[in-house]
Formats: structure tokens, sequence, C-alpha cells
């Protein structure tokens, strides 16, 4: 960590000059992000400072959201197209895609059309973009500026406030209640309604992937983030009375995913080796179910999702196989309320594991996949969610190639799912279309089909904190919050901030 400072600039290790925020405090990203990545988020990007070369190595992840980068295609090596990041928001009805020369937001809530209903192509290298349910909030942060975040009314094309951090955002989530601003040692917990910095959580186990989750339901708004770097520790944090609620010792080995149901009462992890999902009550912090996705090999899940009503956990990961685990419900005499093929397997194994040696009997007590989905490509970065779509269950799929992939799911038998459609997410409306792939639904998908669609002005203000702010310690980020008021098209959308600071300085409108 850097001593603290008041001149108000600094030397990195690589001796370019930094500097520092008003609070005069600066950290120094030791462990996990290289020197040349130090160099590019103090200084911009790596080809502008003199003493360093290399990328930067850091990962984005996270509950439903992602950093990709452009890759490369299999012929020849030609650049293409590439995807910065991809987040569902928080029912599902919308997907956020961030682009080298800004970002989109499409409409998913129907099957055989992809509605783009915004683009921007005001932030380049955009690598996180994440929006608040159906409102006109948007939240977003580019590689060209990481250490900002930019919360913007995108219908009305007006920024509502920015606000600086002391080292590059991993990741940002947001509910009806709160915005949680994640770096690699600390984690910042705004009031969304007015964008006040509520609490600062200093010095957390280092978390260079950004990893945490925030439960949608904004009646408890339970924040949950690794309690260690070396093994699986899930702390549990109430953002809305701003304490800790408990430990969940989830995993032997470090955290890769977590997420909450739409209510807040189940949490679902997963760790670097990609072998075991487990689910925990909340907050009691209780085991309820534990999956295994398979046996083989290792491997990195890179999102999990509950269904709407928390029947159904998916898991995607590095592989081409996509998970669906079912969290079926037993009753008092410990029968299933609906028996099943793989139910009644299941009793078998749990019968016979009591013979068996400890490790292997917990292996075969571990419920596997319910259904499956194999994709067309391997080895791209993906983002998956379950959702109703057209009153029918459906899997989605966000690839780092620029595709979304729409699955039907069979509740009753699961088994292999139909790929019912493909979008893909570059170019115009038309060109979408026309490069839509319909598959013709079958079994259970094929008669459920049947179902019937249905200008600015900023003023810098000094930090605020309600618990006590540089007081005691923390580090307030520097922000900037448009004058006069700032309200949503429909005052049945929220947010919520339709309450903004006057401000004595004018500046020329911004458009997201």
């Amino acid at each position: 960590m850097w001593s603290q400072s008041r001149e108000g600039r600094g030397l990195s290790e690589c001796g370019c000059e930094k500097t520092t925020l008003s609070a005069g405090f600066v950290f120094a990203p030791f462990g996990f992000i290289s020197l040349a990545a130090h160099c590019r988020f103090a200084c911009g990007p790596p080809e502008s400072c003199s003493r360093s070369r290399a990328s930067d190595p850091g990962r984005r992840e996270g509950r439903r959201s992602l950093g990709w980068m452009e890759g490369e295609d299999a012929a020849g090596g030609a650049r293409r197209p590439g995807l910065g990041c991809a987040s569902f928001n928080q029912d599902s009805t919308s997907l956020a895609v961030g682009t080298k020369t800004g970002y989109r937001l499409f409409s998913v809530t129907a099957v055989d059309r992809l509605e783009c209903i915004h683009e921007s192509a005001e932030s380049p290298d955009v690598y996180i973009v994440e929006r608040l349910f159906s409102s006109s909030l948007v939240v977003v942060v580019s590689q060209a500026m990481p250490r900002r975040m930019n919360v913007y009314h995108f219908k009305k094309g007006t920024e509502i406030c920015n606000y600086s951090y002391s080292n590059t955002i991993l990741a940002v989530r947001l509910n009806r209640q709160r915005l949680i601003v994640c770096l690699e040692e600390s984690v910042y917990i705004h009031n969304i309604k007015d964008m006040k910095l509520l609490k600062t959580l200093l010095n957390t186990p280092p978390n260079p992937s950004g990893l945490c989750a925030l439960s949608i339901n904004h009646s408890n708004s339970y924040l949950a983030y690794p309690g260690s770097a070396t093994i699986g520790e899930i702390i549990i944090y109430d953002a809305n009375n701003l304490n800790t609620v408990t430990m969940i010792p989830a995993h032997d080995s470090p955290l890769a995913a977590i997420t909450f149901n739409a209510s807040g009462t189940k949490l679902a992890s997963a760790s670097e080796r990609g072998t075991v999902i487990r689910v925990f009550s909340i907050p009691e912090g209780l085991r309820l179910f534990e999956f295994r996705r398979g046996m083989k090999r290792y491997v990195n899940i890179s999102s999990l999702s509950f269904s709407p009503d928390a029947q159904f956990l998916c898991a995607s990961s590095n592989t081409e196989t996509v998970h669906i685990f079912k969290l079926e419900q037993h009753g008092p005499s410990g029968e299933e309320e609906t028996p099943t093929w793989s139910a009644y397997m299941g009793k078998m194994f749990t019968a016979a594991s009591s013979y068996l040696p400890a490790q292997v009997s917990g292996m075969m007590s571990q419920d596997r996949a319910f259904a499956t989905v194999r994709l067309h490509t391997a080895g791209q970065k993906n983002v998956c969610t379950l959702a109703t779509i057209q009153k029918l269950p459906r899997l989605l799929v966000a690839s780092s190639n620029g595709q979304l992939f729409i699955y039907n799911i069979d509740p009753q038998d699961g088994g292999e799912c139909t790929l019912v459609q493909t979008h893909r997410l570059f170019g115009s409306d038309e060109d979408r279309d026309e490069a839509g792939v319909s598959a013709a639904p079958q079994s259970y998908a094929a008669t459920a089909a049947t179902v019937p669609t249905s200008g600015p002005v900023s003023a810098t203000l000094t930090g605020y904190s309600e618990d006590g702010g540089v007081s005691k310690g923390e580090v307030i980020p520097e922000h900037e919050f448009a004058a006069g008021p700032v309200c949503l098209d429909d005052e049945t959308e929220f947010p919520p901030i339709n309450r903004c600071r006057d401000g004595s300085r004018r500046d020329k409108s911004r458009r997201p």
C-alpha cells in the first residue's frame, strides 16, 4: 500500500507519475496485477509507458457477466470483432454487451427476434456494462478509464453521475436499493436512490477477478464476496443494514463463481476446480444441495444462474457443455413429490454408498445434471441464464464470438435441450435477422410451442459517507452529479434517481 500523500501525486513502481484522489490515498495492486498492468491503469495503455509493454493479465468474471477480449478466426488468424463483456439484467429480460466501439442493449423477451433497444459508440473498449432491470439506468466502465464508473440515463442521453476510484473497477452489481463497486481489495456500497457512498469495505481478501454477487431482492440486498484467496470461503454481507451476516465455508479451493436466486434465499457457488456446485440457504448458510458437474477433469466455471422460480440452476464453463441441475424438493417422509428415473437412481446410489469409503460415498450422493446443452463451439467464453420467454422455460447462452443461443428446456424429463434460435450480436438489425438460425423444436417443446406470444450540468462534490467517511479511514471516490432532476420516462420504472445535487459549474452535455 502506498503511504498517504498530501501533495496529490506519487510515483508508481515503474516510475510513472500517478495522481491520487482528494482523500490522499493510493493503493498499489501488489501480487495479482503485474507492474505492466499497474502502469496501464495508472498512466494509460501499456504502450504509453516507457518501462513496460506487457498486457493486462487480470480476469474479469462475475455472477452473470465476464470480461472478454477480441479473438482470432480459426482460418488465417485474422482479427474479428469480439465482445468486451456480456451480462444479462437482473430478471433476464435484457442483454448488455460491450464492444471495442461502445455497448449495446438488447431485449430478449422473444425467441425469433433480437431487438437492439440502444446502441452507444461514445465509450470505446467497454468491459463492464450493467442495466438495472428494464429501466433507463445503465452503468458503464471502459478500458480507457478503468477507475471511473459512469451512470447514464440512456433513453434521454444524459449522464446521471460518475465516480472515480483508487484502483481498477473489476465488477459492478446493482438492485433497486444498492449499487456495488468491486475493486481488487475493497468493495464500495452506494445508495442507488441518490448515489451516496454508504460504506467502504477495505482490505478484503485479494479478489483479482472481481468476484461478487448481489441479491436482486432489494428488501434484503445480500452481498456475497470471497472471504479468502486460498480457500472457498464466502462472506455474506447485509448491504441494507451494513453489517456482516455470516461466513460460509463452501469449498476447499478458491471460488470461481457465486450467484443468488431471485428472492435472495439461496446462494450457489463453484470453486476453481469446477467439479462440484453447492447451494446454501441464506442467511443461515446451511448446505441444501450438492451437484457434481463432472469427474474427469477440472474446468473453469464462467457463470451460474438460477431459474426465476429457483427450481433449476445452470452452469457454463470453458467446455462445450452447459449443465442444468434440478433442485428437487423432498417431502416429510423423504419421498420426492414427483418421482423421476434420475431420482430413483439417486436413491439406489445413496443406499449403496453406505458400504463405501467416505470420499467415494460423498461423490455418489451428489446429484448429476438434470439437463445438458452441447454448444456448437468449444473453447469460447460464455455467460448463461435461465429465463421464461413466451411462457416457456429457456436457456440463453451469450458467447464471446458474438452469438446468442436460445434453447428449450423440458422441465419434466430434462435430457438434451433443443436449440431453437441463434442470433448474431453484431451488424445491423437486418443482418442479425438474416443470420438468425432456427431449429424445429421437439418433444415437450414442440407441444408447448403452441402457446401464443405475448443536456446535463455537472458539479464536483466532496465525497460523502453516512458512517463517517474519511474520518474512519475510508477512501471516498471522486464523483460528479448532474444538476436538476433526472427522472425516468415512466414513474413505474425504477430507479430511482429523482433527486440530484444542484451544480455550480457548467459543462457540455454528454450522451452515453
